[in-house]
């Protein structure tokens, strides 16, 4: 299955996600919107897909949000219109709430949405060429798709601020340092290093993934202690699960296990 602006498309156990407007740097648009959010539903609704990768086409991830969008919206003059736009379109809450595991290979430019996007994944792989903002403020405004308040989580108050207070952006190598991308790869080495770290996610269990993302996804706005008990709540209830049962019984049988996602 293609659409005109996200590509989608099935390898084996990994379902692939491509933005598809690189003449534009894969701006975000209303277009792509659309597309996206029916190609993660395929591809959450596809039984045999165990991870997903999101990218962009040719030389950028995603370089923010298409500026006439914005104009749009600035001069309709009408609050409403644009919250109302921003609750039913797209939300990298979206790949937060998949409850199968997200990874972002990151090939290029993430400004803005894209590195909104980028940060809703579970999980960030950039090319060494990468690069990563939030340059909404040098267009008077501030991020709006999560942006601020992701970024805090992942890399700390400090850091957040400096970058959406001047909009600059960061290499990969920086991105790495703060905690923002998990890896960097040589630019032609990317593929292969998406293909290795989504092995290590295909042989688990698709229920104690799930249910891991719920952890730091869910758990992890709550204070300590009732984090703690939210783990354990979680913890009972998935020792019960058959994966649970086959998990330890191929432990004790030395040999590897075969879940089934139940």
């Amino acid at each position: 299955m293609q659409n005109p602006t996200t590509q989608v498309e099935i390898c084996g156990a990994i379902g692939k996600l491509t933005f598809n407007r690189p003449e534009v740097l894969n701006a975000y648009n209303l277009s792509i919107s659309e597309t996206l959010t029916a190609g993660l539903e395929t591809l959450i609704g596809a039984d045999e897909v165990r991870v997903i990768v999101i990218s962009g086409a040719g030389s950028a991830f995603m370089a923010g949000a298409d500026i006439n969008m914005l104009n749009d919206w600035n001069q309709s003059g009408d609050m409403e219109r644009i919250r109302s736009s921003l609750e039913t379109t797209f939300n990298p809450t979206m790949l937060e709430d998949c409850p199968k595991p997200t990874i972002a290979a990151v090939n290029g430019l993430a400004f803005g949405m894209g590195c909104e996007v980028a940060m809703g994944c579970d999980y960030r792989i950039a090319s060494q060429d990468a690069r990563f903002a939030l340059p909404e403020i040098k267009l008077g405004i501030i991020p709006g798709g999560g942006g601020s308040q992701r970024l805090m989580r992942l890399v700390g108050a400090t850091k957040a601020l400096e970058m959406i207070s001047t909009g600059d952006p960061i290499d990969a190598a920086e991105a790495l340092r703060i905690g923002l991308v998990n890896q960097v790869a040589a630019s032609d080495e990317l593929e292969n290093a998406i293909e290795a770290f989504a092995s290590r996610l295909t042989g688990k269990s698709a229920l104690a993934l799930k249910v891991a993302k719920q952890l730091v996804h869910q758990g992890g706005n709550r204070s300590l202690y009732q984090g703690i008990e939210y783990e354990r709540d979680c913890f009972c209830e998935i020792l019960l699960s058959e994966d649970a049962a086959e998990g330890t019984r191929a432990f004790i049988e030395k040999r590897k296990p075969v879940f089934k996602g139940k």
